[in-house]
């Protein structure tokens, strides 16, 4: 634990002295971290000097229950983020002002992004900050999310109990308004524009333009702006019978998005599952052009009516079809070249269950097993 003079860290930074005043003392959130110094061994000394605000790994922060909630259990206004905070926007302040933002790219949602939700939680109020319009201003050829679109807000509220009881909120800004920002500029921007108080990112992440910087230089750029910086490890595929080749030249072994939409591929939903820290979702909406064919025992939808990555072409069993919160259907899906088919062998037959000819949406989550 960080404390005293001389405390040793010996998980990110490995074997760094720190060296903290006499007078230092841990109190209430935000962790105080203002005036201490981080000596590194060659060659992880930096060129930088002076005081910097790290925390290497999640025990550095404090823990859910450090966070100080009212007699009735409730966390205080500053950290529930109710709506008259964010209806400030209007005055222009930003939805993030205050809070700990999560940088990264969040497409998969996947176990090392939760993993850096908790650690902003652990900080302040959560946001996951992202960029939007990438592939149109990059010239990337278009391709479906992993997460639809309409499914994420679900899914980061099924990390609240991850989340010391807060639900992370994403913030997105448009890629075209950084993306020619130095390193600099672009903490001098979540500082006095979006005013966040603190940072989360992995040990990898790269930001500014053409990725000029590194997790070292953010956390010095955040000291020098009165930010918060936590650097955190990456979350790595411990699996390594399941792990897939990757195309990646980044992939050191960690959790990403690339290793999801590889695992979905090759239509692998343990390991997708594993990586997700839940079960793959897929969402289909129907259109006006394109409706839902409902028979007896089977329910199929024109692959153009899929609003996320589906997995490989073949028979999975084990699926769950989702009508309501209290309404699921065991089925298997079969997926071939131009339809999904959700097949089950419910007594009442799914005709009986959807009824109303004009239904829109069909949630599939999947199991563990294809063949």
């Amino acid at each position: 634990m960080l404390g005293g003079r001389g405390t040793r860290i010996s998980h990110h930074f490995r074997d760094c002295d720190l060296h903290l005043p006499s007078t230092f003392r841990f109190g209430y959130l935000p962790l105080q971290l203002q005036s201490f110094q981080l000596s590194f061994p060659s060659p992880l000394k930096p060129s930088w000097g002076g005081l910097t605000t790290v925390v290497a790994n999640h025990n550095r922060l404090p823990s859910c229950s450090s966070i100080p909630r009212n007699p009735s259990g409730e966390i205080p206004r500053l950290f529930s983020q109710q709506e008259d905070e964010r209806e400030i926007m209007a005055d222009g302040v930003s939805a993030v002002t205050g809070g700990i933002v999560a940088l990264g790219k969040f497409d998969a949602l996947h176990i090392g992004h939760r993993e850096l939700a908790i650690q902003a939680s652990r900080a302040g109020p959560p946001f996951l900050l992202s960029f939007v319009g990438m592939a149109k201003v990059l010239g990337w050829e278009p391709r479906p999310p992993i997460v639809a679109t309409c499914d994420r807000k679900r899914v980061l509220s099924s990390w609240v109990s991850y989340c010391c009881n807060m639900v992370p909120e994403e913030f997105h800004v448009e890629f075209s308004s950084v993306r020619h920002l130095s390193p600099q500029q672009f903490v001098e921007k979540l500082s006095k524009e979006l005013r966040v108080r603190g940072v989360v990112a992995g040990e990898n992440y790269r930001f500014g333009y053409k990725a000029a910087g590194d997790a070292l230089e953010l956390v010095k750029l955040c000291e020098e702006y009165g930010m918060e910086a936590y650097i955190i490890k990456s979350v790595m595929d411990k699996n390594s019978a399941n792990v897939i080749s990757s195309s990646n030249p980044k992939d050191r072994g960690q959790v990403s998005s690339t290793r999801v939409r590889e695992a979905l591929a090759v239509g692998d939903m343990a390991y997708v599952a594993e990586l997700l820290g839940r079960q793959h979702r897929l969402i289909l909406q129907a259109t006006d052009r394109e409706r839902f064919v409902v028979e007896q025992h089977k329910v199929s939808a024109p692959k153009s009516c899929l609003l996320n990555l589906a997995p490989k072409e073949g028979l999975y069993e084990k699926c769950s079809l989702l009508l309501g919160e209290e309404n699921v259907v065991q089925c298997r899906v079969v997926i071939d070249n131009k339809f999904v088919h959700v097949e089950t062998d419910s007594d009442g037959g799914l005709s009986d269950i959807f009824g109303a000819p004009n239904l829109q949406f069909l949630p599939i989550e999947f199991g563990d097993s294809r063949t």
